[in-house]
C-alpha cells in the first residue's frame, strides 16, 4: 500500500534568461511557467517548485513584459511523465538571446 507522499511528484522548473539579454529580462519582463494549461508566475533564475501527479503533463514557458496580462512571448512547451516513485523531477526552460526566439525546455530530469 503506498502512502500520501507516493501520490505526488514536485516538477522543479528552473528558468533562465540568455546571457546576453539577461540584464533587460530582468528588469522589463517576467516569466511564466504552465503545467497542464495552468499558469505559475516565476522569476529570472529562480526556480518555481509545482506539484503533479504521476502520469503525463505538459509543461510550457514563456515571458510578459511588465504590466502585460495575457502576452505570451518566446512560447514554447513539451511533453513530460512523471513517474510513480519519482520525488522530483527537474526541468530548465532557457530562453534564447532574441525576443523571437522560443524557450527552449530541456529533458526532464528524475530525482528517486
Amino acid at each position: 500500500m503506498s502512502d500520501a507522499t507516493d501520490a505526488t511528484v514536485v516538477v522543479a522548473v528552473r528558468v533562465r534568461p540568455s546571457p546576453v539579454a539577461a540584464w533587460f529580462h530582468h528588469l522589463l519582463t517576467h516569466p511564466v511557467v504552465e503545467v497542464d494549461g495552468r499558469a505559475y508566475a516565476s522569476s529570472w533564475g529562480g526556480t518555481r517548485e509545482i506539484p503533479v501527479a504521476p502520469g503525463p503533463h505538459r509543461i510550457g514557458a514563456y515571458f510578459r513584459y511588465r504590466g502585460q496580462r495575457r502576452a505570451r512571448l518566446a512560447e514554447s512547451s513539451r511533453e513530460f511523465t512523471a513517474e510513480r516513485g519519482v520525488r522530483r523531477v527537474d526541468i530548465t526552460a532557457r530562453l534564447g538571446a532574441l525576443n523571437r526566439t522560443p524557450f527552449r525546455i530541456g529533458d526532464p530530469v528524475a530525482r528517486v
